[in-house]
């Protein structure tokens, strides 16, 4: 029990009562007869205020909270005494979350609800649980504070970002995917799988005009082409030990496994068959190429394991690996790290031979600290050192990306916060113009 203002000063009118008895002595008896009277006022408040069994609290949120996402989480909380209720809550989510507002206020009317809600923001997959709610509230007379705690402590999984995929599948039936900064979806006029038949407009070239058509319907009409489906998107996570290292605290690794997910549940949606690999010393999880939303599940099954480890990639036994498990041709996305260590030519070397029957494309993460370090203006000898490092490191990181290139490798080097859509705008623009 805690006292509030108003009951604070309440006991403390004794304390003048007291002083004045030091010369009317009868005011002594005085004080002491007001100081049980407000104790018995204390205690009656206090009894008024019922006990938290008063309260029932229910917490309301995903079974799948997403990586680096915001999560909402809803507390509501029922009141089943006879009188209004006014209350605090502090909710216990795991401590490795990210948390806006940890203390809520609210009131509530007898036999009524009320909801209340905050965000939590995971930065790393797994198993976590919520503890129990704690609960303050006031007494009807203003004069106490109780508290107690309500049983809702439970288990929860973090697993990659399932709210980009809500928000993108969302705005694609709502044909708004522009205000995710994703370019259109579907482009007619390019590739080489049949889309329709329409009437023939200045722009169209000569040979997309359907003879056929024209002569049934005596006007000229052309063949509107769609990209093509069921076509192979394979997508490697490089699980080494440079995938480690947070960016807005948050593992290189993560932010990957979430553009993988959102990548493949674009690409599924588009007719296409996903598949993923994951490996660091050694090959870890292989998933062949397959079409449709289970998939796309199965997948999201894989990355919730997908974890980083601390050993220098294999890049050769992996994508070896991978050219004995698909000869198809397909487009292979390479999540991996190349800010330095001792595999970067073995990348260079492995990759190239994808080239020949494959479209590869090495995907990395820029970090913006060593951006902001190498456009620093040195304050001291320590910080000259800091930024002629950052500066070697991204003259480095540029002269492999440019080394890729010259080996007919496809490359793109984002910011973190840019890499899903960075991904997704990369393959819908490669389908458009039917490079897989």
């Amino acid at each position: 029990m805690h006292l509030t203002t108003r009951g604070l000063l309440l006991l403390l009118l004794t304390a003048p009562i007291l002083a004045l008895a030091t010369w009317l002595p009868l005011l002594a008896w005085v004080a002491l007869a007001y100081f049980v009277l407000a104790l018995l006022v204390l205690g009656l408040d206090y009894s008024l205020a019922q006990p938290v069994s008063r309260f029932e609290v229910r917490r309301i949120h995903d079974n799948r909270l997403s990586l680096g996402a915001e999560n909402l989480i809803q507390v509501v909380v029922r009141n089943r005494g006879l009188r209004t209720a006014v209350f605090w809550v502090r909710d216990e989510p795991p401590e490795a979350f990210e948390i806006e507002q940890r203390i809520l206020t609210g009131a509530a009317s007898p036999r009524q609800t009320w909801s209340g809600s905050y965000h939590v923001r995971p930065r790393r997959r797994g198993d976590y649980r919520f503890g129990d709610t704690s609960l303050r509230w006031l007494g009807p007379l203003g004069l106490v504070v109780r508290q107690g705690k309500v049983a809702t402590a439970v288990p929860v999984k973090v697993y990659p970002n399932l709210i980009d995929v809500r928000r993108y599948d969302l705005m694609l039936r709502r044909n708004r995917l522009q205000e995710l900064g994703l370019r259109s979806a579907r482009q007619f006029g390019e590739g080489t799988e049949f889309e329709r038949l329409r009437e023939y407009t200045p722009d169209d070239e000569y040979r997309r005009i359907n003879w056929k058509a024209t002569a049934r319907r005596h006007r000229p009409i052309t063949i509107e082409y769609q990209t093509e489906r069921s076509q192979n998107v394979i997508a490697i996570l490089d699980c080494g030990r440079m995938m480690q290292s947070p960016v807005q605290q948050m593992a290189k690794l993560d932010y990957a496994v979430n553009a993988v997910l959102l990548l493949s549940y674009v690409a599924s949606g588009k007719g296409d068959k996903v598949g993923m690999m994951s490996f660091a010393a050694d090959v870890d999880r292989f998933l062949a190429p397959k079409q449709g939303r289970g998939q796309f599940y199965r997948m999201l099954e894989m990355l919730y394991a997908v974890d980083a480890q601390p050993v220098e990639p294999d890049y050769g036994r992996a994508l070896t690996y991978l050219a004995h498990k698909q000869r198809k041709r397909s487009l292979i996305l390479i999540f991996t790290d190349i800010s330095g260590g001792a595999g970067l030519s073995s990348l260079i070397e492995s990759v190239t031979p994808l080239a020949k029957r494959s479209l590869p494309l090495v995907v990395t993460i820029s970090d913006p600290d060593v951006v902001a370090a190498s456009r620093q203006i040195p304050a001291d000898s320590a910080a000259v050192y800091q930024r002629a490092a950052a500066a070697q490191l991204l003259d480095e990181r540029q002269l492999t990306l440019e080394q890729l290139g010259r080996r007919g490798v496809l490359t793109l080097d984002v910011p973190a916060n840019q890499l899903s859509l960075a991904v997704i705008n990369r393959y819908l623009a490669l389908k458009a113009r039917s490079q897989l």
